[in-house]
């Protein structure tokens, strides 16, 4: 009989992954000015021993202004730089399961505090706090700080930015450079009709609304090796009445895949507080399907996916190529083993680790060469 869909191989443009679980960038508000701290590799570490076909490091900030909170992880000099390479050189003495890398800029979304401490706007005059930017100056939320809006010279210096930054990701060995144009950030705030209400050749029309992410992902790609990946991560809708949403999402699909793009991964949300979630199992997996039919690139379905048949049913089923895993996999960082084990697949494992195998599933590991 075949084997589980869930743990089939699978291609990104030239990337080889073993199975389809990746592992989703979750921030950690655990840096210091925007340098890694010895607990990214306790917790990219121990994922990199999960089994999952790919790790992705959390949204990286291009520019220090773009970081969500001054604990955010950066990739924009020589210290942000030596620090992530000393986390990556360390898990990858351990494992080889590909690393790639999200690139970020928060704009009007960033000067917050640490969710643990509330998560809120922090002004610009005080301590922690800066000047955000966006397309237009329009605040995320009532009360806020309002952003300034980005003129020519600013949209050049972010956009150089986010190539500098993969010039770096490429001096690392990053495998793959997903770029965050979902979740309210920069690039999905050019996007959304909420957040974008410029007059200009990048506001208006959907094709002006497009264009500067288009631009960030064109930069990108010819900073980093051509045989290496760039991918992009969406908000399928913003869950509100006139805002983004899958129509939009499947016009900016083709535009990237069009420009070389080497898969799309679909969420929702997070550009405007008035959305109107309908939060459940599954409930991303629609917006990952629409993408799916327009485009030939693999497509990444997350959110709320913690049961393994329902994750080999999204496989399954066609509704998406790939699954991504956060919370689940924070919760259960062996979630891949699990599964293997339940559908009657493998997955990789340090030999440290083989004696750990139930006698029921005494063939669910391969040894790492």
């Amino acid at each position: 009989m075949p084997g589980p869909k869930l743990f089939e191989p699978i291609a990104i443009g030239g990337l080889a992954l073993r199975n389809r679980i990746v592992i989703a960038p979750m921030c950690q508000y655990s840096a210091v000015d925007g340098a890694m701290t010895d607990w990214h590799l306790i917790h990219l570490g121990q994922l990199a021993l999960s089994g999952a076909g790919l790790l992705t490091i959390e949204a990286s900030a291009v520019l220090p202004e773009g970081r969500i909170s001054y604990g955010d992880v950066g990739l924009w000099n020589d210290a942000t730089e030596a620090a992530l390479a000393g986390v990556i050189a360390s898990v990858r003495r351990h494992s080889d399961m590909p690393i790639a890398i999200q690139l970020s800029h928060a704009g009007r979304k960033a000067s917050t505090d640490l969710p643990w401490h509330g998560g809120k706007q922090i002004a610009p005059s005080a301590q922690n706090g800066w000047q955000t930017e966006a397309p237009s100056a329009a605040a995320f939320a009532e009360g806020e700080n309002p952003p300034l809006a980005l003129d020519r010279d600013g949209l050049a210096r972010i956009r150089d930015a986010f190539a500098a930054s993969a010039t770096r990701a490429a001096r690392l060995g990053i495998d793959l450079i997903q770029l965050h144009a979902a979740h309210g950030y920069l690039l999905h705030q050019f996007l959304s009709p909420l957040s974008n209400h410029r007059d200009d050749d990048y506001g208006g029309s959907l094709e002006n609304r497009l264009r500067f992410p288009l631009e960030v992902f064109d930069a990108v790609r010819a900073a980093f090796p051509a045989d290496k990946p760039v991918t992009m991560r969406v908000s399928g809708t913003d869950w509100v009445e006139g805002g983004w949403g899958v129509d939009g999402t499947i016009a900016f699909a083709r535009a990237l895949e069009a420009r070389g793009c080497a898969a799309i991964h679909v969420s929702s949300g997070g550009l405007d507080p008035r959305q109107a979630i309908p939060v459940g199992p599954n409930y991303q997996v629609p917006l990952a399907r629409a993408v799916k039919q327009a485009v030939t690139i693999p497509v990444v379905a997350v959110g709320l996916i913690t049961e393994f048949e329902q994750a080999e049913a999204i496989i399954g089923t066609g509704d998406a190529d790939m699954i991504a895993l956060a919370r689940t996999i924070l919760y259960d960082p062996r979630w891949p083993w699990h599964a293997a084990a339940h559908l009657g697949a493998r997955v990789a494992a340090p030999n440290q680790y083989l004696r750990s195998q139930p006698r029921q599933h005494s063939r669910l590991f391969d040894l790492l060469e």
